[in-house]
């Protein structure tokens, strides 16, 4: 990995170009990123512009699919103004970035084989999936016992997934709907509403909500999400409707579970509490390296 990009494999973010200034905007929930100023930084071309119509040319199946690839939006251009862009998210800018021929770009490239790699490795063996995020979690400095229910708590979630994919939930909007049911009925609060109680900027990467989670908020969504898979299950529940009745109904399961806690312990379940003190793991040139979160 040269010294100007830092990766980090955490929540799929993008790398980071220390050295260079790419502009970005949050739009659908994810960032998309300036295809303008990522070739630049790859490239050191004089005039980006005309180097991405050479590349364009050069490769058809990227021109063809350039309006799926790109997407202009709004962003400050050098004089101060709004402008639109042709913008990229992570998925679309790894496309690009293996159309690009310049040697600034084979760290990177060899980077994405590697994670490719890795991930084909971890369809053959889940296991090596779970290692890998377990690492992660104990690099950032989070207790052995939470890393265990977080663990839990992605499977959990995976095999839920699988099961509105499987019934003809789309993913993406619906998914999220569907999750903020869940949450709502769990919890008395959207994920976003929960998000903010915890003070945690969306717009920051590594600001994953169950990141942040107590080990009993981590049981009741775990219970609510597991209840919804069971219920969908057993009622066959198909396309969006049916899912969202399940939805609620699991999220209400674990809902009534935890105002019961709360009624004999006299403590809400819902905190304040997160783990921003902990280190933000990055991956720089194959090793991992702790960056420590100054305190706001």
């Amino acid at each position: 990995m040269s010294e100007k990009i830092q990766a980090t494999e955490s929540a799929n973010h993008l790398a980071v170009f220390q050295e260079s200034t790419i502009r970005r905007t949050w739009h659908n929930d994810e960032w998309w990123f300036s295809v303008v100023d990522v070739v630049e930084a790859l490239t050191d071309s004089t005039d980006a512009k005309q180097y991405i119509k050479k590349m364009r040319s050069r490769d058809p199946m990227l021109d063809a699919n350039w309006g799926t690839t790109c997407t202009p939006l709004r962003l400050e251009a050098p004089d101060g103004k709004l402008r639109a862009t042709n913008c990229a998210n992570t998925e679309g800018l790894f496309r690009l970035i293996q159309s690009i021929p310049s040697p600034k770009a084979e760290p990177f490239k060899r980077w994405l084989a590697q994670v490719g790699y890795e991930r084909v490795k971890e369809i053959e063996n889940p296991e090596l999936a779970s290692a890998r995020a377990r690492d992660l979690y104990q690099a950032k400095g989070y207790p052995q016992a939470w890393i265990e229910k977080r663990l839990r708590s992605i499977a959990i979630r995976g095999e839920l997934t699988e099961e509105w994919h499987q019934r003809g939930v789309q993913e993406g909007k619906e998914y999220a709907i569907l999750t903020a049911e869940i949450a709502r009925a769990t919890f008395g609060v959207t994920p976003a509403e929960h998000g903010k109680l915890k003070a945690l900027d969306k717009l920051k990467t590594g600001n994953n909500l169950r990141d942040h989670m107590t080990d009993l908020e981590l049981i009741f969504s775990m219970l609510g999400e597991a209840s919804t898979t069971e219920i969908a299950r057993e009622k066959d529940a198909q396309g969006f409707a049916e899912n969202a009745l399940a939805a609620k109904q699991g999220g209400t399961i674990a809902g009534d579970a935890r105002k019961a806690l709360e009624a004999k312990s006299g403590k809400r379940v819902v905190s304040k509490a997160n783990h921003l003190a902990l280190g933000e793991v990055r991956q720089v040139g194959g090793a991992k390296a702790i960056k420590r979160r100054k305190p706001e």
